[in-house]
């Protein structure tokens, strides 16, 4: 049975991910649900803890293209297209960042990597299918925490651009 996930208004949460938006004067949500370790999918178990579809939640990788670190935001529900990232970037070869790097860089865990509060900002690229919805989920910074917002919000507050990096 899916646990419920449960709603808090703009600013709940205190993570950098809640602290920029609150900064920004951004509208969000946050939804908090209890996280299980056994879990096979963080993205998943947020989409069903918050009954959303998962092509709704996003979630968030870090990739190495021709050797500097770029975030990619993906639905839950696909993969991520190293190929189109590594496009979208005007880079030739795309690989998943070491894990270990990732956190350090981000400042975040693996698992509620954030696209948005990062210790380093990172280049960003969301994926295209973020535009098709009046609000998507992002982690908020870690397990168990996520934040809703409108994907034309998060892609200002990232410096993002939309391409086609997932697929299904």
């Amino acid at each position: 049975m899916a646990k419920k996930a449960k709603k808090q208004q703009s600013g709940g949460g205190g993570t950098p991910a809640t602290v920029a938006l609150t900064t920004a004067g951004v509208e969000f949500t946050v939804h908090a649900y209890e996280h299980d370790p056994a879990h096979p999918s963080y993205g998943e178990e947020a989409a069903e803890a918050m009954g959303v579809s998962p092509g709704r939640v996003f979630k968030t990788l870090v990739a190495d293209v021709d050797g500097a670190l770029v975030v990619a935001v993906v639905p839950v529900a696909g993969s991520l297209d190293l190929k189109s990232l590594a496009a979208a970037v005007g880079g030739k070869r795309a690989a998943m960042a070491d894990p270990a790097l990732a956190e350090r860089t981000t400042g975040y865990v693996r698992g509620g990597i954030s696209p948005l509060g990062q210790r380093k900002k990172l280049r960003t690229v969301l994926d295209v299918s973020a535009d098709a919805h009046a609000t998507v989920c992002v982690s908020a910074g870690r397990r168990g925490l996520e934040v809703e917002l409108s994907p034309r919000d998060l892609l200002t507050l990232t410096e993002a651009v939309f391409a086609p990096i997932g697929r299904a």
